[in-house]
């Protein structure tokens, strides 16, 4: 069975069935995303990613707009096409506006072209930094 093979509703195991079910109440969807379907071949793995997203992406210091963001920015850096076109549509349901995610995206990669130089540069960080 090939990694990329998607498992829906009807084929998943109980386990994957009850995360799925949760994930459609949570989010008021009638299916889950391809995401999910991939990642019901493993439901325990599957249970405990869910768990950490609810807990890691409820509002917080954080307010959850700003948490779609920041993931959103990470995808994009890590160049995963699939969880950019996820978060982009998670961050505008919750309220990013186009403005704002072009603007995230100009940070992005002004961030890795600095880190860029940073790391061929070897640079020490300065002590005032430190603090």
């Amino acid at each position: 069975m090939p990694y990329g093979k998607l498992i829906d509703y009807a084929e998943a195991a109980p386990e994957a069935k009850a995360v799925m079910d949760e994930i459609k109440t949570a989010r008021g969807v009638p299916d889950v995303n391809n995401a999910w379907k991939a990642m019901a071949r493993h439901p325990v793995v599957m249970r405990r990613f869910w768990e950490r997203a609810q807990l890691v992406m409820q509002p917080g210091a954080l307010d959850a707009k700003t948490k779609e963001l920041i993931y959103l920015a990470v995808s994009v850096a890590n160049g995963c096409h699939y969880c950019t076109a996820s978060h982009s549509a998670l961050a505008q349901k919750k309220g990013a506006t186009e403005q704002e995610l072009a603007e995230m995206v100009e940070i992005v990669g002004l961030a890795l072209e600095g880190n860029s130089y940073a790391t061929f540069y070897g640079q020490e960080v300065d002590e005032a930094l430190k603090e």
